[in-house]
């Protein structure tokens, strides 16, 4: 073990820094031990776990208004802010989360640039006439709601949605009938992210699974849950669990698994998964017929250590994607009437340089399409017809980065393909199989962004500190001088075997119109090259996610695109992790490090509400070798006092249920008391938002400028500095040159 974990002095910690004038109060103080297999830990900001403390609220207010007054007074924010008004106001009509019904009716979220939050919309056809279900922001006077997620009837009469207010994720449940847009008197709650429900084929009654509480603080909120079955009209009360540790122990459910049962239209069976997020399904099958019976004989359908990631089907057969055995993952198919792992078929083989997304395959009554991706950064389109085996390659109308594919359902042919680039917009395509045409069909108005046009991407690879290639994407400004003086934004992720697939973002985007290089390292942990890359960042190898951050960034010093002292990282969430453990070992190297709502104390994760559930990524301090990886990983225990650590922007969301407040609080008390270099240390807890999900456009705009003009003030650009620093900035700037 670490010899800097070892019995640091408590009363080393009882009196934090004194604050500079102008600046606020340091943290208060309470130690606490910790002892793990034998290793003593202190913890000198435990206090801060009780965010009920009235101390505890007051520095992190005191903290929030300093953080932005100063962000508040960087030049040039606004005028970011401007430009990214500019951006949207470009787009009439933004479209997300198309969901076609089987009598050919669209749902769909809806944002126009007058617009905070996207609003619920249903026309009848591609041609049909728009009509507006529901106004978020129009619901109750003097509240800002977000529509989490929503779920129309098979045949498009009904809809159920959840909403929530002030980034909490968890809400209420509503239902409205579709023709006369009237709601049902019942209100269910409380509803997490993704709870609107899922619909039975009698179109009047759904599946769908509460949280205990609505506390994002309440350490019980998301144990034990219960899937139930709710009839449209009827009260709360009367609905009965169909799928819960508590109905069927004998299927021995974990108290962090979440309960979640549906009806799945394509297979016609009744379904039982449990999450965590762990990648592996675990899952239950039934006959739909079941529902009708006091007990349901749910059989299994997947095990944990069959590795299966994604499946899909219809009556005929079960396609699933697995990385048993298979780290580039491969396709199977089982019959739908006698689902058996151990007896299915090879469909689709492991590629030997492309990695399947298991997000990306669908099925439709032509046959299975599939996406594979090289490097995470390379996508294409494979297609299998029904009655064969021979997978076809798509010609696409154009190169894609990352492709998105939309069905209506298993019974009809349509197939709409959205690819997407780091520096070319999502358009919408309707693939016709029988002619492999492609037709653009569009939702979204389509903008030019020519201020854009003459970006360079770069895709290439380098060495990690182990010999690892790690997959480097980097998008800057034609004729961008290679002499060590470009300004870097580092934005990385590195968790869960998600991919940071190109995206089109024209807010990220204008970091490279201020003369800046944006890179995106595709560190491990993610899922770029597929389940072994997943696993070569993830607990006892997690070191490698921010090592190859942190080779990348050597890298572009090596080659010239940058320097020390000119590059700012930047991650979010998990990402909290690959930021916090870059900047801690490499201080030297970066200008600035921005945690976004993060995982920072990895250690004390199991200790929030949302912690349970990630033991499957990250581990657990109850297993010696997981409680050393988490040791390892936490940034907050790195923290060394008489360190010259980079500025940091930290921010939290008071309502977060994901990473709560007091994660990103203990991080930025500990490195105000630590760093000697002088540079700033921002704290800024939003108390109206949570993790980022459900924010207003306008605090979208404005979370994005504090980003760029706090990373573009201490990469030293002149623009963006104060007054009372420019002239020691631009010094600083000179030298840096």
């Amino acid at each position: 073990m670490n010899a800097r974990y070892v019995l640091m002095g408590a009363a080393l910690w009882t009196v934090g820094a004194q604050a500079q004038p102008g600046t606020p109060p340091a943290a208060p103080s309470t130690p606490a031990t910790d002892t793990y297999f034998g290793v003593q830990v202190v913890d000198p900001y435990r206090n801060l776990e009780n965010l009920d403390d009235t101390a505890v609220r007051s520095w992190m207010k005191a903290q929030a208004d300093y953080a932005r007054r100063t962000l508040d007074g960087i030049p040039g924010r606004q005028g970011l802010i401007s430009k990214m008004k500019d951006l949207d106001s470009r787009k009439a009509a933004r479209v997300t989360r198309l969901i076609i019904t089987e009598n050919d009716r669209y749902f769909y979220l809806k944002t126009r640039p007058q617009d905070q939050q996207p609003k619920l919309y249903c026309r009848d056809g591609y041609q049909g006439a728009e009509v507006l279900l529901f106004d978020p922001e129009s619901f109750e006077k003097g509240k800002m709601y977000t529509i989490n997620t929503f779920t129309p009837s098979f045949d498009g009469s009904k809809v159920a949605f959840a909403l929530s207010e002030k980034g909490s994720e968890v809400g209420q449940g509503l239902v409205m009938e579709v023709k006369t847009r009237q709601l049902y008197p019942e209100r269910l709650s409380p509803l997490a992210l993704g709870g609107s429900g899922d619909w039975l084929p009698d179109h009047n009654s759904f599946t769908y699974t509460p949280l205990n509480s609505a506390d994002v603080k309440d350490t019980e909120a998301r144990l034990n849950t219960q899937s139930f079955l709710h009839r449209v009209g009827t009260p709360q009360s009367q609905d009965r669990p169909v799928f819960s540790a508590r109905t069927y122990p004998a299927l021995g459910i974990k108290p962090e698994e979440y309960a979640y049962a549906f009806y799945d239209n394509d297979t016609k069976l009744l379904c039982g998964l449990l999450y965590t997020v762990d990648r592996y399904i675990r899952a239950y099958y039934a006959p739909a017929s079941d529902l009708g019976k006091p007990k349901i004989s749910w059989q299994p359908l997947f095990r944990s250590e069959q590795e299966v990631t994604n499946f899909a089907g219809n009556e005929q057969y079960i396609y699933f994607v697995t990385s048993k055995n298979t780290p580039r993952q491969k396709i199977m198919r089982m019959p739908t009437a006698r689902p058996e792992v151990a007896t299915a078929e090879e469909l689709v083989p492991e590629s030997a340089d492309e990695a399947i997304s298991d997000e990306q395959f669908r099925v439709t009554s032509d046959g299975l399409y599939f996406v594979r991706t090289r490097n995470g950064v390379e996508a294409k389109l494979y297609f299998i017809a029904n009655g064969s085996k021979t997978i076809e390659q798509i010609a696409l109308p154009r190169p894609a980065g990352t492709i998105e594919l939309q069905t209506k359902n298993v019974r009809s042919s349509d197939l709409w393909v959205l690819p997407v680039g780091w520096t070319s917009d999502r358009q919408r395509y309707r693939y016709t199989a029988a002619t492999h045409q492609f037709r653009n069909e569009p939702l979204s108005s389509e903008v030019q962004y020519p201020e854009f046009s003459d970006l360079v991407v770069e895709e290439i690879t380098v060495p990690s500190h182990d010999g690892v290639s790690v997959p480097l994407s980097l998008i800057y400004q034609k004729g961008t001088p290679r002499n060590s003086s470009a300004p870097v934004l580092m934005v990385g992720y590195g968790a869960y075997a998600k991919s940071t697939g190109p995206f089109f973002s024209p807010l990220y985007l204008l970091w490279a119109r201020q003369g800046g290089v944006l890179a995106i390292p595709h560190v491990r942990g993610g899922g770029e090259l597929g389940e072994e890359w997943h696993k070569a960042g993830q607990k006892a190898t997690k070191p490698n996610t921010w090592k190859d951050l942190i080779a990348s960034a050597d890298y572009l010093v090596k080659n010239k695109y940058t320097a020390p002292g000119r590059i700012a990282i930047n991650g979010g969430s998990a990402g909290g992790i690959l930021i916090g453990r870059a900047m801690t070992e490499r201080p030297d190297l970066f200008a600035v490090a921005i945690p976004e709502v993060g995982c920072l104390n990895a250690v004390r994760l199991e200790n929030s509400p949302n912690g349970p559930v990630n033991v499957p990524e990250f581990g657990t301090v109850q297993k010696e070798d997981e409680c050393k990886a988490l040791l390892e990983m936490d940034a907050y225990l790195h923290l060394q006092k008489g360190i010259n650590y980079p500025a940091a922007l930290i921010t939290a969301g008071f309502n977060d249920p994901r990473v709560i407040a007091w994660q990103p609080a203990k991080f930025a008390a500990r490195l105000q008391a630590s760093s000697t270099s002088g540079k700033p240390v921002l704290f800024f807890t939003d108390y109206d938002a949570g993790h980022g999900i459900g924010d207003s456009k306008q605090k979208q705009f404005e979370v994005m400028a504090d980003l760029l003009s706090f990373s573009l003030w201490q990469t030293g650009q002149p623009a963006f500095q104060p007054q009372a620093t420019a002239g020691k900035q631009g010094s600083r700037s000179k030298q840096l040159r």
